[in-house]
Order: C-alpha cells, then structure tokens, then sequence
C-alpha cells in the first residue's frame, strides 16, 4: 500500500573551513494526510561567511540574547540582511515553488471546476520557445481523448514509455530506469491519484532540482493532433501517467522545447538527487564492469548510447542497434553457466531501447539466440526473461562495451532512499556545496588563467577511511559540479557554460585559502575527465586517505554562473568551503604575516610631503589644531595628485578619513590623529603601487583582495563579494581613491565593532541610533 506521507530529515555538514563542521538539518515532508508537501528547515547558521555577527535590541522574551536573524553561510554572494534580493523577485522557479497542491484542489473542488494552470498555460509558447509550431495543436484532457482515462494501469512498467514527436529520447531512457525501481518512482510519480474521486485536472510530481526536491503541479490538459496525443506517451491508449509526467518536466525547464537534446543522466539525476557519471566505453577502464554491478546494487539508474551520424538520424545498424540514440540499462548480473560442456559465470547487461518495439540487439545472447538455449528455464523464469518486440533485450558485457560507446550511472545519493528502503543496497555518504561564480569576484576561469584562477571558490575535502573492498587501502570519491538552471534559460539565449574542476593535494589539513603562489609551484592530483558544456560533470577518483582542495571553475574567466558541487564517498568524510574571518591584523602583530606589508621607513620624498603636509596642517588648522573633510581634502589632494594621476580624494572619502577618528561626532580631525592618518595612508598607497604590476593607476577586483591581504586586512568569501560590487567600476577597475575609501571603512567598521564586542565573542549589539550612527558615519 502506498503512503502518502513520507518525511525525510537530512543533515548537512559545512564550516568556514577551519575548526569543526557546523550541522544543517532539514526534514523534508512527500505529501500529507491530504497528499501535500512541505519542507521545514532547522537550519543552524554559524560559518562559512565570517563569525561576526550583528543583533540589533536586547535580549528576547526567553532571555536569551541570540541573534533574531543570521545571513546564511552557504551562499557565495552576500545577502544584505532586511533586504529583498533580486533573486527573489525574479526567480524563474517562483511559480512552480509557489503553487501548493493542497490549496489549488480545495478551491477547485468548492468551486467545482477543472484546475486551468496559470504559470504553464496550454498554449503554443508552453510548446516551442524558438519557432512557430510545425501544425496547429489542440490542448484536450484525458476524457476528451478516451472513454475511460486512468493514471497508471495495472502498475507503471518501463514498456509503458513511447517516444512521441519530441526529440527527448534521452528522457524517455530515464523514466524507463526509473520504473524499474519501484520506490523511486513512487516518490517522482505519486500513484494515489486518480481521474475518479476526488478529481479537479491537476497532477503533482516531485523533481530533485539542484540541491532540493520540489512539487510541480501541472493541469491535464496534454497537446494533441488528430484527437491523438503529440508527445510522450503511454502504450496503452487511457493511461497517462506518462504523458503528464513528461509535462511536469517540460514546466520545470520552461517547455517543451527545452527537453529538445540532453543527456539521460540529467533526466535520471532530477529524478533521483544522485550524482552522474559518464564512461567513454573506447576507454574504459578495467573495472568497468565492477563499477557496473557496484551501481547496480546500489540502485543506480544506468543509460548508453552510441555516437550518432552526422548525416542520418537515428540511423539503425545491420547489428540493430540505432545511432545517436539513448538506452536505458535495466540490469546488470553475472549469469551462471552450468552445462556439460562449460560452467562459470558471464557478466550480463540488459538494455531497453524506449522505442518499445522490434529495434533490439542482433547478436549473441539476442532474442531467440541459441546462447539462451544454456540456461535452465529456471533461471530464465527469474531473470523475467521474455522474447517479445518490446525494445528489451540481453547482451555480454564484452558484446556492450564493444557495441555502445558511452555510459552514464546516476549514482544515487544518501537522501534518495531511506533506511527502510534500502533492501540491502549501499548508501553513498554526500556532502553538498552551494556556490556561485561571479564576475570580477571569483570567476577566474581554468587554470589556464593562472593569474586569475586562484580566486575561484576553493573546498577542503578530508577522506579519513579506505574503501571496504579495497586492496590498495584507497578511497573512492565521486566529484559531480551542476550548472543551474541553464536549460530553462535557453528562452533567454543562454546556453551550457564549459565547467569542470581541479583537485589539488594539501600537506597541512589547516591550510587556509590557497592562493596564487600555491598554484604556481604545485601540481594537481586529479581532475574532471574535461571542461565540458554539459549542465553536470563528474569524475571517479580513486585517492589516499587525507585532506584534499577542489577548486571548481568555468573554461574561461568572468562567466556568470551559479553551481552545485557534490561530493560522494563510500566512507564519510568532512567538506567546507575554504575560508577566513573577516578581521584585521594589528599594527604591532602584521610583521608575523607573510603577505602583509608592514610600513617601511620613509623615504626622502616623503619625509618632504610629511614636512609639507604638517605645515599645511598647521597653516590650515588654526588655534584649535583640527581641521574638517573640505580641509583634510584640500591638503591631502595637494600631495596626491601629484604622485597619482586621479582627480584627487572626493570629499566622501575625506568625510570617511575623519569619520575614522571621529568618536564624538565633532566632524574635525585632531593632528594627533592626522598622524595615525598619514601612516595608513603610506601603508595603502604603498600597497596599491605594488599590486598595480601594469601601472595603469588601477587594480583589477581581482588584484584588490591580494593587496588588502597586505594591508592587515583579513576578508569571508562572501564579504569580499560585497566589497568588489561596492567599489569596483563595472569592468572590475578598482581606482586609487576607491581603494582607499574602502580601506578607510574597512578598519572603522572593524574598531567599532571591536570596541562593542569586548569579550570578542563575534557578536555585537547595537541599539537602532548606535546601529545607524555605526553605518552611515563611516
């Protein structure tokens, strides 16, 4: 019997990349008593971004003073808390998210009418995105197509799959894997709906989708030709499971265009959460088969295909076998022989060609083939062996690897079964990182690039446990990289960015982010099989017990893109995004760091603008010795625009100079503190010129981390982020004044948070005037 509710809780490790994982745990609800879903989060906040942390108010009415709202520490860009962001006004999935199941059936069984879906309406641009439809379609309901319409007949079967006119093979192999496992295709497909009671035209399925199961809801209005269904179907005639199925899909991207080309494994990865594999079979290694079988017991959903033919589609081999066209694998075995005249076993590979018809395998261990004639009737009753024309059939493994020329196995994850319905297959252990490449921040290309490739996001990986069966005492871990939402945005003109990723060993497991130095006298360990325009790669690597960095990339630099890495092991092991604190290094403690540059002694030239400053100071100042931002501007510019070729510091950035120093809000600036002024001053400035190796009076965004680095400045991921969209021009140039306008606010934002949070605990509370006094006067 079918259950409706089903609730998962998953736990998700990650950490700022130094000290102990922090724990994320999410419980997530398939239906409810009335056949709904809900995801509900106690998600626990703490790295990632820096450990500081604002609260604005006192204590809450438990007493405790924790923080009443956390910036999530997953998220490469930084979200300004209170805020709405872009995203969220313009997610392309909001629509989809947003509809619940439960709501829109109780409305329209109240108001006794047919659910008519508003965000995929049944209309030509639901169909193609880039043409005019070839013929005229007609959107009609399952009753308005047969007498007696049913959702799954007599139990959903991989021969109840045919191809329609949509060039969507690819997903067709998937949802014929997909049945053959049961419980997953119970999750996907909910079986507990129906065209009889309780019916108002609407259909729920569940699709994994980057990193979360989502609900997508569609109507069951279905384009048709002639009163005969266009796309996707099922064989027999009133059962439309299938077809609806394939619509929720073609919602989810976009529309049905969108599925036009793609690789199963996309398909059988938003089906099940897992992690794609793909093998180029004229390569193979030499545990194919083991893989194979590993995959197999495991519950992996398995596809192949053979190179298509640039000069005729699909086109069928004298062998059977047809180009360019996707297969699903539905079993994999070792068959034992037991005759007079041999006994063994042979390594078996069933396929499905979703075609469902007689396009099946020519060759040994072929329908009516005499090899068949060696196994007990027995043994073929519970293979469920059969001999129709229904695109299945049984080949080899030699016979596989030397037909077919590529593989893919979605390796499930540890979230797509339960412990209950395991049945005795392994469970990979994964780690999920959410992350983005964003231009003139961390979009630094392969490493090619070098000068650049450093800044891409870097995560530490510590593999503690060989593999069980592993001789060598190594460890197996799957890398899989996913672009997000690329298909959808084909409308847009968008298409699949070239991605891959890097792995790079680390002698000392609390190294902190690696930069350009590192890559330039080390060598990777391993590596994505390519860069490739795929919307997932992924890789099998077998490595040693250790700590390890990942460094995810585009091909080239400055591509915009938001990803998924996914990391999967046989053991556990411990993953975090690379990463340091927010801070600043004090004066007297910047000789310990390597990269900061402590203040040389002056030399002549500016032991005379020194002299020449002080005397302006005085000249200016007057009897009180304090002058104001127009003042300060007036004498710095005198100085500095003679050494820089800039128009001179704007009167903002004096008003930050003064604000720095300025704790009574005088709005003056003492020569005390003149002096500490100059002295940063000559830091910075000495900074800028040695990081601006081109002397174009500019740095790159990505020169401006390395050059706070050697300014004291120690910057999270994500607070980097905000600095490069604050300060740089919009081709990521980063002027001389610029840099010293955030310098400036920099160290005043970091002393007075110091100087609040005493206990230095990372928190600081701040009434709302000290809040905003804090902010704007900086």
């Amino acid at each position: 019997m079918y259950t409706t509710r089903t609730t998962r809780t998953v736990r998700t490790f990650y950490s700022d990349g130094r000290g102990p994982p922090k724990v994320q745990t999410k419980t997530y609800t398939y239906g409810d008593d009335s056949g709904g879903s809900s995801v509900n989060g106690g998600v626990n906040f703490g790295g990632g971004g820096g450990r500081f942390q604002i609260r604005i108010g006192g204590a809450r009415e438990d007493g405790t003073d924790q923080p009443s709202f956390s910036v999530p520490a997953f998220s490469q860009r930084p979200q300004v808390i209170g805020r709405s962001t872009r995203k969220e006004k313009k997610d392309p999935f909001s629509g989809v998210i947003n509809q619940s199941y439960d709501v829109i059936k109780k409305k329209c069984l109240e108001e006794g009418c047919l659910f008519e879906d508003p965000e995929f309406e049944a209309e030509d641009s639901s169909i193609f995105f880039s043409r005019a439809p070839p013929r005229p379609f007609e959107w009609k309901r399952p009753h308005e197509i047969c007498d007696n319409p049913v959702f799954i007949s007599d139990g959903a079967s991989r021969f109840d799959v045919q191809q329609g006119e949509l060039g969507d093979c690819w997903l067709l192999a998937a949802v014929a894997s997909l049945t053959v496992n049961q419980r997953l295709f119970a999750k996907v497909v909910p079986p507990d709906q129906t065209f009889e009671d309780g019916y108002c035209g609407m259909f729920r399925f569940h699709f994994w989708r980057q990193g979360e199961w989502v609900e997508v809801v569609v109507d069951d209005r279905l384009p048709t030709y002639y009163g005969q269904l266009t796309f996707m179907h099922s064989l027999d005639k009133n059962e439309f499971w299938s077809a609806l199925l394939e619509k929720a899909y073609a919602k989810l991207e976009g529309s049905y265009e969108s599925l036009k080309g793609g690789s199963t494994c996309e398909a059988m990865v938003d089906f099940t959460g897992g992690v794609s594999e793909f093998f180029d079979l004229r390569k193979a290694p030499p545990n194919l088969f083991s893989i194979m079988l590993k995959a197999s017991q495991r519950g992996s959903l398995m596809g192949c295909s053979i190179d298509a033919d640039p000069n005729q589609l699909e086109a069928r081999l004298a062998n059977g076998l047809v180009m360019g066209h996707a297969y699903s694998i539905t079993s994999v075995l070792l068959m034992d022989i037991e005759t007079p005249n041999m006994s063994g076993k042979i390594p078996m590979v069933r396929v499905r060609n979703p075609w469902g018809n007689e396009a099946e395998w020519k060759g040994r261990w072929s329908d009516q083939s005499r090899e068949w004639s060696l196994i007990p009737d027995s043994q073929k009753e519970e293979m469920g062996l059969t001999f129709d024309d229904d695109g299945e059939f049984w080949m080899s493994f030699d016979d596989f690897s030397k037909n077919f020329e590529k593989l893919e196995i979605c390796n499930l994850g540890p979230d797509s079964l339960e412990e209950e319905e395991l049945d005795g297959k392994k469970r990979w252990e994964g780690h999920t990182e959410n992350g983005e490449w964003i231009p003139r921040v961390n979009a630094g290309g392969c490493r090619n690039y070098l000068d650049t490739f450093w800044t891409n996001p870097q995560y530490r990986v510590t593999l503690t446990d060989p593999d069980d069966d592993d001789d060598d005492d190594l460890c197996t871990m799957l890398v899989g990289v996913l672009q997000k939402d690329r298909r959808k945005k084909r409308k847009e003109g968008l298409d699949m960015l070239t991605i891959g990723y890097v792995i790079y060993k680390l002698d000392d497991e609390n190294q902190g982010p690696l930069d350009l130095k590192f890559f330039k006298y080390h060598a990777s360990c391993a590596k994505s099989p390519s860069f490739i325009n795929l919307r997932e790669v992924c890789g099998r690597h077998k490595m040693s017990p250790g700590t390890y960095v990942i460094i995810p990339s585009t091909f080239e630099p400055h591509n915009k893109g938001e990803y998924l890495l996914r990391i999967f092991t046989e053991k556990a092991n411990h993953t975090a995004e690379m990463d340091e604190e927010t801070g600043i290094i004090e004066d007297q403690e910047i000789h310990k760091i390597p990269a900061a540059r402590e203040i040389p002694p002056p030399t002549d030239e500016e032991q005379e603008q020194e002299q020449a400053l002080k005397s302006s100071f005085r000249r200016v100042a007057g009897e009180d010795l304090e002058i104001d931002a127009y003042e300060l501007r007036d004498i710095l510019n005198a100085v500095f625009t003679r050494e820089f070729s800039f128009d001179g510091f704007s009167l903002e950035t004096c008003r930050s100079m003064v604000a720095m120093h300025d704790g009574d809000l005088s709005g003056k600036l003492g020569f005390d503190e003149f002096k500490v002024l100059w002295a940063d001053l000559r830091r910075w400035k000495g900074v800028f010129k040695e990081y601006d190796r081109d002397k174009s009076g500019k740095l790159s965004s990505y020169e401006l981390r390395s050059a706070l680095h050697a300014s004291g400045f120690r910057l999270s991921n994500r607070t980097f982020s905000a600095l490069v969209m604050r300060y740089s021009s919009k081709d990521g140039q980063v002027e001389f004044g610029d840099f010293i306008l955030c310098a400036i606010r920099m160290k005043t934002m970091l002393a007075s948070f110091k100087n609040i949070d005493v206990d230095n605990s990372g928190h600081a509370a701040f009434d709302l005037d000290g809040f905003i006094q804090t902010v704007m006067y900086s």
